[in-house]
């Protein structure tokens, strides 16, 4: 069961009425989804993030913008239980929303100001160094 997020947190991102509706009342659905969210998020900030410390951080300790993205990941996770064909067009462009941030910060394009980084020897590096490229452009004759 994870603290890094409270049940009162939803109420920013879902009425408790819905929540509750969703989940019949059962909080331990709540917790699964929760859990299955910051593993989620581990995979792709575990490489350059302490996560232990950003997750087990509670109250006003939190980042909010990580607690922001595991929010709309366990919210997509809740309302997927209920009726996957009947998901709402909002929840599932901020859980792809969520989910290109992570990307984005696994490939170190964009960083999270303030959260705790891994030491330096324990970060994980594909290479010394790195080589990319532009986008492929698509060119008609």
């Amino acid at each position: 069961m994870s603290q890094f997020i409270q049940l009162s947190d939803y109420d920013a991102s879902i009425h408790r009425d819905i929540l509750d509706a969703l989940t019949r009342s059962d909080d331990t659905v709540v917790e699964i989804c929760e859990d299955r969210a910051i593993a989620e998020m581990r995979c792709y900030l575990a490489k350059r993030y302490d996560c232990d410390s950003i997750f087990s951080a509670s109250g006003e300790d939190r980042h909010q913008l990580v607690l922001m993205m595991a929010l709309d990941i366990a919210v997509y996770h809740i309302f997927c239980i209920h009726n996957p064909q009947k998901l709402s067009p909002i929840r599932k462009d901020r859980y792809e929303r969520a989910v290109e941030w992570l990307k984005a910060v696994a490939r170190e394009n964009i960083s999270i100001e303030g959260a705790p980084l891994l030491p330096e020897d324990e970060r994980i590096s594909g290479a010394s160094f790195r080589i990319s490229s532009n986008p492929r452009r698509v060119s008609h004759m």
